[in-house]
């Protein structure tokens, strides 16, 4: 029988898809008030992957991440991605919101994203939040898997979350 142990807390990031920079702005002014101090913020890159959120939010999208300082425990994902989905909300304008609010977390050995939608790949948390290890550390970096989103799978999102990690391994050490 293994013994149970506590897991260590874990490095909460957000990533966003979002058309106006104030969108951004404001959503991580909130996010900060409720989680502290961002110590990583990705430039705005193109979100150009799919065109899922062009219905609801129009042309010309951009993606970034943030992470935050302090650490979080990983059973906390599912009120994270409840208090977001709430703070996208915030951020609508009548029926549409202005800005996507994704929450995850990195470990040593792999990126979690919450989701509302349950897949195959996915295990239930609670409150109607679901879970899937969306990349996994290997050989130096992280790795995809066949249901990694195409954009998580590029080597640009790559090095953010290699950044993050590090981040990362020197708070834990």
């Amino acid at each position: 029988m293994g013994q149970i142990k506590k897991n260590p807390p874990v490095k909460l990031i957000i990533g966003f898809i979002f058309k106006e920079a104030k969108s951004l702005e404001g959503a991580e002014a909130v996010l900060s008030r409720r989680f502290g101090e961002i110590d990583f913020s990705s430039r705005a890159m193109p979100f150009i992957h799919t065109d899922y959120y062009e219905k609801e939010f129009g042309h010309g999208l951009s993606r970034a991440f943030v992470s935050f300082k302090k650490l979080i425990l990983p059973e906390d994902l599912a009120e994270i991605k409840t208090f977001t989905n709430k703070a996208e909300l915030k951020f609508s304008a009548g029926a549409s919101r202005l800005i996507n609010i994704d929450p995850g977390y990195l470990d040593q050995a792999k990126l979690v994203l919450a989701s509302t939608k349950d897949f195959k790949h996915r295990i239930y948390l609670k409150k109607g939040i679901f879970a899937e290890i969306t990349l996994f550390y290997a050989e130096k970096t992280f790795q995809p898997w066949e249901w990694t989103y195409p954009d998580y799978k590029t080597p640009e999102y790559i090095t953010i979350f290699n950044q993050i990690r590090d981040i990362y391994a020197r708070q834990i050490k």
